[in-house]
């Protein structure tokens, strides 16, 4: 008997009907024999229709009243569920995260978990109860109910994955694994059998959105067996194994796209306002990605950085309310997207970068920024020529391995 965390997501979820075949499939688990619990996300526009009421209410209202707010959708989903799998004959429960004991820290909207509880999780199971777990949430220690950000149903169940030991976590979604590429941008993107941890969680942080970046830290910080599925066609999926659970991995794994991009240039701060905008970026957990700072010899500091433009706002903010202190020059360029290549082969395989720098040469597009790391190269470029860009460097590296 195996012990299996099935999550399922909004899509997975989005009408009576899914939650119905979403109960037979559980049950096809319990009838193999094993041990489940289910964690389930709000059902699909449920989330952002709640979210819709509180701007109504309020353009900028309370993180802590709309993480209250938010959280909701997953109680309507996991109740509806466990009532489709008790009229089938099986006993179910449905938990809120803050009745398992899922600690997090205080950002709202943004929370990272801390801990969790697993007795009563245990005592369920014992009793032969099917859980069906609230994803996306969890509490403070305060008492507050808080939110993990996009992609949080997916780190609970990794989360619940750890802490149970459970032989498998598996996330079912509504494609049928891990490609090499947006299916939807390039029609010769295909499906991934296995992804090192390595240059999955680099996928998943640049845009890859079948699994939340959050997830795949947690689970390879855990080592937790990690399976992606089609909630549609389960026979498939792709595993996210680690690097002694691999015999052969290919130098590029895959392609990620970012729209909505911004490029930020600072100059002439000094290194105090440095490390203050560094802090301030860390507190409200804004992430930045092709960073390079440099220094002048007058000690000046010079910075430049990729960024949502989500978040461009709040960095003009902290950056005008450095500024009291001394001027610095802030310029940022919209409208951009961010294409990365991922492989743990980048490093080792120089003709892998040389490939790219001809592609872009024959496109003749404008390129904004590169940033080489160890497994990753990451493009900016104008946004209206991310696709364009996407495909031809998809077919130069990878069209050969399809």
């Amino acid at each position: 008997m195996a012990l299996y965390v099935q999550k399922f997501g909004g899509t997975s979820v989005g009408t009576p009907e899914r939650i119905e075949a979403v109960a037979e499939q559980v049950i096809q688990t319990v009838h193999a024999g094993h041990k489940v619990v289910v964690v389930v996300s709000a059902m699909a526009g449920e989330t952002n229709r709640l979210l819709g009421l509180a701007h109504q209410i309020d353009s900028r209202p309370s993180t802590r009243e709309l993480d209250m707010l938010a959280a909701s959708g997953e109680q309507v989903s996991i109740a509806l569920l466990a009532m489709a799998l008790i009229k089938r004959g099986h006993p179910a429960v449905s938990l809120l995260a803050d009745q398992i004991g899922i600690l997090t820290d205080n950002k709202f909207s943004r929370a990272r978990i801390l801990s969790v509880g697993t007795e009563r999780l245990w005592q369920e199971l014992e009793q032969g109860h099917i859980v069906i777990a609230a994803g996306f949430q969890g509490r403070d220690i305060e008492g507050n109910i808080t939110t993990l950000g996009r992609g949080g149903s997916d780190t609970t169940a990794v989360a619940l994955a750890a802490a149970l030991k459970a032989d498998e976590c598996q996330i079912f979604t509504d494609v049928d694994g891990i490609y090499s590429m947006d299916p939807r941008i390039c029609a010769d993107a295909f499906r991934l059998p296995c992804v090192d941890a390595s240059s999955m969680l680099e996928l998943a942080s640049l845009g890859a959105k079948v699994l939340h970046s959050r997830s795949v830290e947690y689970a390879a910080m855990h080592r937790v067996p990690l399976r992606v599925l089609s909630s549609f066609r389960p026979d498939q999926g792709t595993l996210v194994c680690y690097e002694d659970q691999t015999m052969s991995i290919p130098a590029v794994t895959g392609l990620a796209c970012q729209t909505g991009e911004v490029w930020v240039e600072l100059s002439e701060l000094t290194q105090e306002q440095h490390i203050a905008l560094l802090k301030e970026f860390a507190r409200l957990a804004i992430e930045t990605d092709m960073l390079k700072v440099q220094y002048a010899p007058s000690g000046l500091v010079q910075m430049q950085f990729s960024l949502n433009q989500n978040d461009l706002n709040t960095v003009e903010d902290i950056c005008n309310e450095l500024k009291k202190k001394q001027n610095f020059t802030l310029q940022s360029r919209k409208s951009l997207g961010k294409l990365s290549i991922v492989g743990i082969g980048l490093k080792s395989n120089p003709a892998i970068t040389v490939a790219v720098f001809e592609q872009l040469q024959l496109l003749a597009v404008q390129v904004v920024a590169v940033s080489c790391a160890e497994i990753k190269l990451s493009i900016v470029v104008p946004e209206i020529e991310l696709n364009k860009v996407a495909v031809a460097l998809h077919a130069a590296l990878l069209g050969s391995v399809n």
